[in-house]
């Protein structure tokens, strides 16, 4: 069965670590058939001034250029070049016309930030311990996850770790079910992917992303899944593919979807 992970990041971001060419060949030695490298799209100084969640703007070139190199080298792996795009909402201070998207092969859209606050970060963490707090920020987490996923206008191809308000254990008082429902007609209304991604196994919630219920609900609102392991070292590129096909398929899913070149789309049969 095919492996893919449409999801991941190397040194060319604040955060991660090793060289593109380091991950294409941990990807091809696990046996992958796909691997979408996916830096984090440049921010502003206003988001990320120490440039660490991001890749700065005079990098992207060089980004580029690697995932092309590597790409040749490895010709029985697919190489796809994307971003991962961070969902700002009224905050957006970027220009992210087609002249800026139009060249790479998938775009993960996430949402990383509540009105300007990174809440995943766990140098920004201690807003979640505030009295009531994970209520509020669960529901404008939700707010902003829908807007972003239903906005057709907006080049996303996959929502990514869709819900990522869980990294740090935090949960709300209230059932998640409606919310499970509405992102799930958010993400089909906008004509999404969205994916699990592996590496919520390894944070406080100890779970993959989405969460079994919301994957479920995605399922039934027919909106197609794909999978990336969101390494951010070459050792963890294929972590958990298939674990994750298996939590896709207990939720009711028959296929992995796998984007491509041109937002060209296959299917893979789970077994």
């Amino acid at each position: 069965m095919e492996l893919v992970s449409t999801h991941c990041h190397s040194r060319y971001c604040g955060h991660g670590e090793g060289e593109v060419e380091a991950y294409a060949c941990a990807a091809e030695e696990a046996g992958l058939a796909t691997l979408a490298f996916t830096e984090h799209y440049p921010l502003s100084g206003a988001f990320d001034p120490d440039g660490y969640l991001s890749v700065p703007e005079q990098a992207m070139g060089s980004y580029r250029e690697a995932v092309a190199e590597a790409a040749q080298r490895h010709p029985s792996l697919e190489v796809l070049c994307g971003v991962e795009l961070d969902y700002l909402g009224d905050l957006e201070d970027r220009a992210l016309g087609p002249a800026e998207l139009d060249g790479f092969d998938v775009v993960l859209g996430s949402v990383h930030f509540i009105d300007g606050w990174a809440f995943d970060d766990p140098a920004q963490r201690g807003r979640w311990e505030e009295p009531g707090a994970p209520d509020a920020i669960w529901r404008r987490y939700g707010e902003l996850w829908c807007e972003a996923a239903a906005d057709r206008s907006l080049r996303f191809d996959v929502m990514s770790h869709p819900d990522l308000a869980k990294k740090f254990g935090y949960y709300p008082s209230f059932d998640l079910g409606p919310l499970y429902e509405a992102m799930a007609e958010a993400a089909a209304a906008g004509g999404r992917m969205v994916e699990v991604n592996t590496s919520g196994g390894y944070y406080a919630c100890a779970e993959m992303f989405p969460a079994p219920a919301l994957l479920e609900a995605f399922c039934r609102a027919g909106v197609p899944c794909t999978v990336g392991t969101d390494a951010h070292v070459p050792v963890n590129v294929a972590r958990d593919i298939r674990k994750a096909y298996g939590l896709m398929a207990r939720a009711g899913y028959r296929s992995v979807t796998v984007p491509g070149k041109g937002g060209a789309r296959r299917s893979i049969a789970l077994e």
